[in-house]
């Protein structure tokens, strides 16, 4: 009788360990298995996820986290964070984020004092672009194609290294991230203010095309009419 026990005791504490494990994945394991057929293999997208049991995990999550107070042992930290390498990338994640159920918080230079862009009291996945930060200026045309992840700063310098004459209305800090600066408006100092004659206006003002990723699964170009 006692040996008879001691199995059913046994057999039931396995089932309880076991059972979890049967139904262990989760949608952050869907996500991060949908993602490579969502991109450009020529580019593994593996190495632009950091889990949370990545040693460059933390790091990665405070080099571009600006406002301290979100940076606690009891903020909500994201599931993963995929700091894009490719625009395949931010398409990818955001398609699989989609399917999957889990929001997105967006991140370019981190410059937001709310904690919008790298917190989230539902599960999350931060979609990182400071490794997307290209500048192409064409002073002919005097238009530039900057990607999310440029800084201000990176921008007034390579518009300073092809000409001494255009310049573009952004912010003073030189490491507002092109992405959330511009999408926000972008406040500066060329902007029209009560004393001065000649005004540039915004950012957001001067942007005539962007590219923008969709959970369709297709990009899509904006077109803007500046005034």
């Amino acid at each position: 009788m006692k040996a008879s026990m001691s199995l059913r005791l046994f057999v039931f504490s396995v089932l309880l360990v076991l059972v979890p494990l049967a139904t262990s994945e989760t949608s952050l394991d869907r996500f991060l298995k949908c993602l490579p057929s969502h991109s450009d293999s020529s580019y593994p997208v593996s190495r632009a996820i950091y889990g949370i049991t990545n040693s460059s995990f933390e790091p990665t999550l405070r080099a571009y986290a600006k406002a301290s107070r979100f940076l606690t042992s009891s903020t909500p930290k994201p599931l993963a964070i995929i700091a894009a390498m490719h625009e395949s990338h931010v398409q990818a994640t955001v398609i699989c984020a989609k399917s999957n159920g889990l929001q997105i918080r967006i991140r370019s230079g981190g410059h937001d004092y709310e904690g919008l862009s790298y917190v989230s009291n539902v599960p999350f996945i931060i979609l990182d672009t400071f490794n997307l930060r290209s500048i192409d200026i064409d002073v002919a045309g005097k238009t530039a194609w900057i990607q999310s992840g440029a800084t201000t700063g990176e921008l007034y310098y390579n518009i300073a290294n092809k000409s001494n004459v255009l310049a573009f209305p952004a912010g003073v800090c030189l490491t507002l991230g092109a992405g959330g600066h511009f999408s926000g408006g972008g406040y500066g100092p060329l902007m029209k203010s009560p004393w001065e004659k000649i005004c540039f206006g915004q950012s957001g003002e001067v942007v005539v095309q962007a590219l923008v990723s969709s959970f369709l699964g297709r990009s899509i170009w904006l077109m803007f009419l500046p005034k």
